[in-house]
């Protein structure tokens, strides 16, 4: 299956999770995945959030962030891979000037 993030209704979410600013992203969602093209402005912030039930992929495609997970602090920068394990705990933040853009998959359980 095909598809492009850019004929995906781009969504707004004001506090993400808790997060700071907002997280716009062009999302696919089945009863399967959540694959989504997500940017952070500078100083939005996707919220502290426990992956209970599944895992995420997060492949950033622009600009820089700070993730922590799990406590442990960490920077991303374009062509990092961040993987969140099922159970662990993350939060995504972008401090920078520029946008932060990323992919990310979530499978579903």
């Amino acid at each position: 299956m095909k598809f492009r993030f850019e004929e995906l209704e781009l969504k707004r979410l004001v506090n993400f999770n808790g997060g700071e600013k907002e997280l716009c992203a062009h999302m696919y969602v089945d009863e399967l995945n959540k694959i989504l093209k997500g940017r952070l402005v500078k100083g939005a912030s996707i919220g502290l959030h426990t992956h209970v039930d599944t895992a995420e992929i997060i492949y950033v495609l622009a600009g820089e962030g700070k993730m922590i997970c799990d406590g442990k602090e960490e920077k991303l920068v374009k062509g990092d891979v961040h993987y969140c394990p099922k159970g662990s705990s993350h939060t995504l933040m972008n401090e920078k000037d520029e946008d932060l853009e990323f992919f990310a998959v979530v499978p579903k359980q």
